[in-house]
């Protein structure tokens, strides 16, 4: 199974990066089997803001990325998205990556890391119905971190035995929907 980590936050100095190296780190000290992660940065990927001239939907992809974006993802069995909260949403470049396309993110599973002024509670809540939009699968797998602000001081990120078995927890919910 192959999942995607997906970081959907291009800003500097940001947290997402360093959750993701956290989450990369972490699951090697679990004991799953046949399970590949993949760190996807989206600020490597620099999609320029979605302006194509037919919906994604069609399956039509005439942004010059728009069909690499594709090839991509379509690749995956499931993803995990890290955003941050911004103004009780979640990250632009995020949405704008889901955007971007239609059919290769239908029927796969999806599961929600955030963090914020609420732990990333309200950003987690539009992901989720955006996702639903786009015909992914829910698997009611979130990890909402607590106390980012007090606690993203270091180079790396810190979890916590919460975080450590809510991570867990994600992984074990994805692979349920294994082909």
């Amino acid at each position: 199974m192959l999942i995607y980590l997906i970081v959907g936050s291009i800003r500097e100095g940001r947290t997402a990066i360093k959750v993701a190296h956290w989450i990369m780190d972490c699951i090697s000290n679990f004991s799953l089997h046949d399970i590949n992660i993949e760190l996807i940065d989206l600020k490597q990927w620099d999609l320029p803001l979605f302006s194509g001239s037919h919906p994604p939907a069609t399956g039509i992809y005439d942004q010059p990325k728009q069909q690499l974006w594709a090839n991509k993802i379509a690749l995956a069995d499931a993803f995990i998205f890290i955003s941050p909260e911004y103004n009780h949403g979640y990250s632009p470049a995020l949405k704008n990556a889901l955007d971007y396309l239609g059919k290769e993110w239908q029927g796969k599973p999806a599961a929600f890391i955030g963090y914020g002024t609420t732990n990333g509670s309200r950003g987690i809540s539009q992901i989720r119905q955006v996702s639903s939009s786009l015909n992914m699968v829910d698997a009611n797998a979130i990890l909402e971190i607590r106390d980012i602000f007090k606690r993203n001081k270091e180079e790396n990120f810190e979890a916590n035995q919460f975080e450590i078995d809510g991570l867990k927890q994600i992984l074990e919910k994805l692979i349920k929907y294994q082909k």
